[in-house]
């Protein structure tokens, strides 16, 4: 068992990296990926907590890309702090997300709403605050009555509470990946285009330029959506990866490993990943 999708609490999940290994040891995963937003601050806690319980940790990041039809995430694999290109680029990354967390802020505050950027620090920490940071405020203070009805009424694009912040297009991020010897991946892909010929036609654009996998084995897609997109990968010589894109209490229907139960990445994921990156 493996996941390559999953936050802690250094961006916008609810654990702390170790312990997302610790659930990951829990339910016999042999490797998980961490993989938080903008950052590889956890990597280092994640990776000394892989060793003592046996997992492997591959060390990763999600980032967000433009797009004009969706939102594009996407996940790279096998980064590293040594690369000064894809740091320099993650920096201005979280350096956009703290200054779009205060836009957030300032909205909601010019609402009336009782929220102050201590208790976002206190829920997020000083680096790793986020739009579910903002979602479990407004849950607690009896605003919504669930995270995700945060994000629908308030924080999704085009939602009161939607600010942007920067972001590299799907080209360049490959282009910064495959130079920095890591992994492109693009993540859940339903979020780029939900019909179907037009994502494959979209897909396989992004293959021809470098685009090393999709995220097939989704923890929220449906069995038939996942065949889909492994038959996807299959067409445009893709790497099919999966993962539950776990984050804790903020999903709290997707768990380390299985997703919703019925999450399963085969292992030859990780020796393909691998093999590609050798070749590099």
């Amino acid at each position: 068992m493996i996941d390559l999708h999953t936050h802690s609490r250094i961006s916008d999940g609810s654990e702390t990296p170790s312990r997302v290994v610790e659930l990951a040891a829990e339910v016999g995963a042999r490797a998980i990926a961490l993989t938080d937003h903008d950052t590889l601050a956890g990597l280092d806690e994640a990776i000394e907590a892989g060793n003592r319980l046996g997992v492997e940790v591959i060390p990763g990041v999600e980032v967000s890309c433009q797009y004009k039809t969706g939102t594009m995430h996407m996940l790279i694999y096998f980064t590293s702090s040594e690369s000064v290109a894809l740091v320099r680029a993650l920096n201005e990354l979280q350096d956009s997300r703290a200054n779009r967390n205060l836009a957030i802020l300032e909205l909601m505050q010019a609402d009336g709403l009782d929220i102050t950027m201590e208790e976002l620090v206190a829920e997020g920490g000083k680096t790793g605050i986020g739009k579910p940071h903002f979602a479990a405020l407004l849950l607690r203070k009896g605003v919504v009555k669930s995270i995700q009805e945060a994000f629908d009424r308030f924080l999704e694009k085009g939602q009161r509470y939607y600010v942007d912040k920067k972001t590299f297009t799907p080209e360049e991020m490959i282009d910064l990946a495959l130079s920095s010897k890591a992994i492109p991946v693009l993540a859940h892909p339903l979020t780029v285009d939900k019909d179907p010929g037009q994502l494959r036609k979209i897909i396989k654009g992004w293959a021809k330029i470098g685009l090393a996998g999709i995220e097939a084995q989704y923890g929220r897609y449906a069995p038939e959506t996942r065949s889909f997109l492994d038959e996807t990968a299959k067409i445009y010589d893709l790497i099919p990866t999966g993962g539950s894109d776990f984050h804790g209490s903020y999903k709290p229907d997707l768990q380390v490993g299985i997703g919703r139960g019925d999450l399963m990445v085969d292992d030859s994921v990780i020796d393909r990943l691998k093999n590609l990156r050798t070749a590099l």
